[in-house]
């Protein structure tokens, strides 16, 4: 689910882009391998990255029951995520401006568009019984500039122009069924009534 969320997004911004700057292209990669071996696909690009992921507290106690027409199954509620997401606009040198710009074009991009949801997105993406529950939405997500030099830091320690969203409610769950029992349909009661 946390691919296709991310891929959801990347077809949305290479949609966008297509209109607005059709040479910007958009990669779903690790940003910190940009100076290794495996980054050779990093430059000149506009990089999603994962770079964190949290728990919504706030959906945790959802109960283990679902009622049907004729049972109630017991299964394990969802694990909700809000994901980090950082939009990097990775170019160098002389093309720094080239990547200013399209950074305004992403926060364009999600400030016209910060819900998404499959059924009323249209693409390209795997098929799978949990993509039609997907949806989520965005919004940027501000960090200081102790975090700023501590996200580097870990991913390599060169600063490009980004931009972090947090991508809210991906619902992950592996419909595993732990009981399954019949609805209680009627009460009866056979005790004769109490005299007082």
């Amino acid at each position: 689910m946390i691919d296709r969320a991310l891929l959801l997004l990347k077809e949305e911004l290479e949609s966008y882009l297509s209109i607005t700057d059709a040479a910007a292209t958009v990669v779903i990669d690790n940003i910190g391998l940009f100076e290794t071996a495996a980054g050779t696909q990093l430059p000149d690009n506009i990089v999603l990255t994962l770079v964190n992921l949290e728990e919504e507290s706030t959906l945790k106690n959802n109960t283990p029951l679902k009622k049907g027409y004729s049972n109630a199954v017991y299964q394990n509620p969802p694990v909700f995520l809000n994901l980090y997401v950082l939009f990097v606009c990775n170019y160098g040198g002389s093309k720094y401006i080239d990547a200013l710009k399209r950074l305004s074009y992403v926060i364009q991009f999600v400030q016209g568009k910060n819900s998404f949801h499959y059924a009323s997105d249209t693409g390209s993406l795997p098929p799978g019984e949990d993509i039609l529950d997907m949806k989520f939405t965005l919004e940027l997500y501000t960090l200081t500039f102790e975090q700023i030099n501590h996200l580097w830091g870990s991913l390599g320690g060169r600063q490009m122009p980004f931009a972090m969203y947090k991508l809210r409610l991906i619902a992950l769950t592996s419909n595993n069924r732990l009981r399954e029992v019949p609805l209680i349909e009627e009460i009866e009661n056979n005790n004769a009534p109490i005299n007082r």
